[in-house]
């Protein structure tokens, strides 16, 4: 691993770029349903391809990541080990898509059909399946068709519903990536339902070879909460949903992980930090991800 960084390193200390260590690309998706529309922006480092391809990352919330990753991270991190990093957003303006990523980060339910969202009822969930499928069979070769990547080093980033998904995949495509990182994830959806399927995953016998997940939480609760009638319906429904699982669902899922052979297992928590504030804070520290570092 370390090896493998410094070589990096190497090839990418001394850059040849005049304004950023990242150029950028931009693809355009259409979900299986016709229903959402995405826009993936790729940060392709301005070094060259190390052997084997580069190390990758891919950010849920695309929009908010991207706006978050600004020059002084992006020369870290170049610094670091130069990942490529592929944001997967929506085709708006907005840092979120609150209604397309409700849907697209919430897992399946039994019979496949859509659910209302527990937060607003005027808005669904489930689709996580079909979003997965976008995102490994058309995103995915999408950028690899463009640019060299090592597939043995990718790695998966959400905050809130997009930890969720995060732990989805994790649970029902192991395979997809080597690391995950969930921050703040939504373990109280459907009632804890994905803490019991950590819970059967773990106890599955399953094993695996190297792979890495960092689960992060915040600690503060959010304050200054001026919000009109229907943001606050919104936000005392959350409050009613988080309280559905323990306070230490993050910590006691983060133990049924560790628990499975072949999965490494950091759980961080940041005290000082509420769920807000935790997506930049969260997403600058996935990004030494996918070059092995979980510290």
């Amino acid at each position: 691993m370390f090896r493998y960084a410094f070589l990096i390193f190497l090839l990418c200390a001394f850059p040849a770029f005049a304004e950023s260590p990242y150029s950028f690309e931009v693809l355009k998706f259409t979900s299986a349903d016709g229903g959402r529309s995405y826009r993936v922006v790729t940060a392709i480092p301005a070094c060259a391809v190390p052997e084997g391809g580069y190390s990758v990352l891919y950010a849920l919330d695309g929009n908010a990541a991207l706006a978050d990753f600004s020059e002084d991270v992006r020369t870290r991190i170049f610094r670091e080990g130069a990942p490529v990093v592929v944001f997967i957003g929506y085709d708006t303006e907005e840092r979120f898509d609150v209604d397309s990523r409700a849907f697209d980060y919430t897992p399946p339910s039994a019979d496949g059909k859509p659910m209302p969202d527990a937060l607003r009822s005027t808005r669904m969930n489930g689709g996580a399946a079909m979003y997965l499928e976008l995102i490994e069979k058309k995103i995915k070769p999408a950028v690899e068709e463009r640019i060299k990547i090592n597939k043995s080093r990718q790695a998966l980033w959400g905050h809130s519903y997009g930890g969720l998904f995060v732990l989805y995949v994790l649970t029902s495509s192991p395979e997809s990536f080597q690391a995950y990182a969930a921050a703040d994830p939504a373990l109280w959806w459907g009632g804890g339902e994905m803490l019991k399927r950590t819970e059967e995953f773990s106890s599955s016998g399953a094993e695996f070879d190297g792979i890495n997940l960092l689960i992060m939480k915040s600690g503060q609760e959010s304050r200054n909460r001026q919000f009109d009638d229907e943001k606050r319906k919104a936000y005392e429904a959350r409050v009613k949903a988080v309280s559905s699982v323990p306070a230490d669902a993050a910590k006691t899922a983060a133990y049924s992980f560790a628990a499975v052979k072949g999965i490494t297992v950091r759980y961080r928590e940041y005290p000082q930090l509420s769920h807000g504030p935790l997506f930049p804070v969260s997403f600058h520290t996935a990004l030494r991800l996918p070059l092995g570092q979980m510290d």
